[in-house]
């Protein structure tokens, strides 16, 4: 199996690897289960762990992910909906603090971002949401923290949201998908992007021509500066940094094509 090659500071991956379509398809006829992440690992440069959205997984099973991945792998984690899915965010704490304890820090170096899906029916509530942002620790047992949250009401499509981000370096997911709030905003020192809109007629489930344009505004938010083609809700920073690390995820839409559109828009950005 082939490492593939990307832009150092853009990663590319898929949302989890366990599933049973991409069997005998994206993996190998014959392919043991329990070499699915090693074989995944060496074909995207990053995956986006769901497990942990919907319960609290075990030390032993972050240090054998860890293990079982190249040195330079990265993940992406899903903080849980216990955090999230709640009427009140400042009361958070104790499912973050669970969370945070829970192994995490067993990945160790290839501890990336971590997202923060709320509900679509989760509405912004500035004094509430800026609550829940306090609770996010920049760093936990000496492991450097970073969070993006994904928001799903298009209450949150305004300025003000945008600045209170800014005011706590949490980035906004940015989205494909039709029906929610589309945050281009610069709000963090990194970029996290989730597409979800593959199609089952496309072969790699985006057209040529859209995994071009996702390579080319990674590439701008790479090298520190905004795609021109997508809008935003409030002026850039002044002072844009030199380099950004980007994190882009095919989801789902048509989720047996999100390997290979993965795979394709690395080999853009090699």
């Amino acid at each position: 199996m082939t490492k593939p090659t990307s832009t150092s500071l853009v990663r590319v991956g898929i949302g989890g690897w366990v599933f049973e379509p991409w069997r005998d398809n994206f993996y190998p006829q014959g392919l043991a289960q329990s070499r699915e992440l090693e074989y995944a690992s060496r074909h995207v440069t990053s995956i986006e762990i769901n497990g942990t959205y919907y319960g609290t997984q075990k030390p032993a099973s972050f240090a054998r992910w860890h293990d079982e991945t190249p040195r330079d792998f990265v993940f992406a984690l899903k903080g849980p909906r216990f955090a999230t899915n709640r009427r009140v965010l400042a009361e958070a704490g104790p499912s973050i603090e669970k969370f945070l304890a829970s192994g995490i820090v067993e990945l160790k170096d290839k501890l990336g971002p971590i997202n923060w899906q709320f509900p679509p029916t989760k509405k912004f509530d500035p004094e509430d949401f800026a609550a829940f942002l306090s609770l996010l620790p920049g760093q936990f047992e000496g492991r450097a923290l970073r969070h993006a949250v994904e928001v799903r009401h298009e209450s949150f499509a305004t300025p003000a949201f945008v600045d209170l981000l800014r005011q706590h370096g949490v980035a906004a997911v940015v989205a494909d998908k039709p029906g929610v709030p589309h945050v281009h905003d610069v709000t963090a020192p990194f970029v996290y992007v989730r597409l979800q809109s593959a199609q089952e007629n496309r072969k790699l489930g985006y057209a040529p021509a859209d995994l071009d344009a996702w390579a080319k505004r990674a590439r701008a938010w790479a090298g520190g500066k905004e795609p021109a083609d997508l809008p935003r809700l409030a002026p850039s920073p002044s002072r844009p940094p030199r380099q950004r690390d980007v994190f882009v995820y095919m989801i789902n839409g048509f989720k047996p094509k999100a390997p290979a559109a993965a795979m394709a828009l690395i080999e853009r950005l090699s």
